[in-house]
């Protein structure tokens, strides 16, 4: 058996461990930062808040024109209720009615608009509430399947793990190091399988020496172009 086959063998359930995490990952940033949700809860933040703003317009307008018509029923209550006899008085207070109906029809077109926003803006907060709904329902069932996966990944590594120890056994202390080391340099692959006359790797071609020399049971034989450990079968 060759130096290479049992750090090869280990390199399979790493690699098997290695997409594994990577798609544990994968899950747990789409459960806590799914896009679509947070920017659909903005809207709907956006939404509450144009919606107060637009009824507390609404409820000031009215209370203003509703004050204006009280002060308009008492001038008009003391300009035909007899208790102002003076003419000039009378005529007075004729045009300050007149003048507070004019500013009372300008106070009722702004209360119309601001009615006309708070029924938008009321509009516009019920469909951000009814896509809310319609994405967290969607997306419950999409998170339940990913959680689903969860599970069954997370049981996956737990395998995994045992047949890590298991393909530990037979390895020296010294290759395992230069086999991790190897990893971190690599980007995960420090053991490069020889596929027809070539460093499956990186594609360089190898004289048969080296091919030779990847088969010893003693030693470790390093590809001359990208220093991955070379596996013969």
């Amino acid at each position: 058996m060759s130096a290479s086959l049992g750090l090869y063998r280990l390199q399979q359930v790493d690699r098997k461990m290695d997409r594994s995490r990577a798609q544990l990952d994968n899950i747990r940033a789409t459960l806590e930062n799914d896009v679509e949700l947070k920017q659909a809860l903005n809207r709907v933040e956006a939404a509450q808040t144009e919606n107060f703003h637009s009824d507390h317009q609404l409820k000031n307008a009215a209370a203003e024109a509703e004050a204006l018509k009280i002060k308009i029923q008492q001038a008009e209550s003391s300009l035909y209720g007899g208790r102002v006899q003076n003419p000039k008085e009378l005529q007075d207070l004729q045009k300050d009615i007149a003048s507070l109906k004019k500013h009372l029809s300008t106070l009722e077109e702004r209360e119309l608009d601001a009615m006309i926003k708070a029924e938008k803006s009321e509009n516009d907060l019920q469909s951000a509430k009814t896509d809310l709904e319609l994405i967290q329902a969607r997306l419950g069932n999409e998170h339940k399947n990913l959680l689903a996966d969860q599970s069954r990944i997370a049981l996956e590594l737990e395998r995994f793990a045992e047949e890590r120890e298991a393909a530990l056994g037979p390895i020296e202390g010294s290759l395992l190091q230069t086999y991790e080391n190897l990893r971190q340099q690599k980007r995960g692959t420090a053991i490069a399988e020889i596929v027809d006359g070539a460093c499956a790797s990186c594609g360089t071609t190898l004289n048969p020496a080296t091919q030779q020399n990847a088969r010893s049971p003693k030693q470790l034989t390093n590809c001359p172009s990208c220093g991955r450990i070379l596996f013969a079968n």
